[in-house]
């Protein structure tokens, strides 16, 4: 079917983060003896094109996701970053809530 048609998944909310799984898929080769057996294709270098395609670019072709596309503007994030450099480094004491008169 070829590596174009494998997608990377984990069900990692269960078996705690995938990360030994990853780097143990970016290590694996087929064996030698397996390849001139069965005609297999090696899967080459740890980010190759193989295992990239593998772990994200089978997926991003599928939902049509543009990895390098330009974001329409500043965030929100960006314009929340903006106005604490103006304010200048410090912080507020002010407390937000109500107050009960007793």
């Amino acid at each position: 079917m070829g590596a174009d048609h494998v997608i990377w998944g984990t069900d990692a909310v269960w078996t705690g983060a995938p990360q030994w799984q990853i780097e143990g898929l970016r290590r694996l080769e087929i064996p030698e003896d397996m390849q001139r057996t069965h005609g297999f294709a090696p899967l080459g270098a740890a980010d190759g094109p193989v295992k990239n395609a593998m772990f994200g670019e089978n997926v991003a072709r599928l939902y049509r996701y543009n990895r390098h596309a330009e974001l329409a503007g500043p965030s929100r994030l960006a314009e929340i970053r903006t106005e604490y450099e103006r304010r200048g480094i410090g912080r507020s004491n002010r407390r937000y809530g109500y107050i009960v008169a007793g």
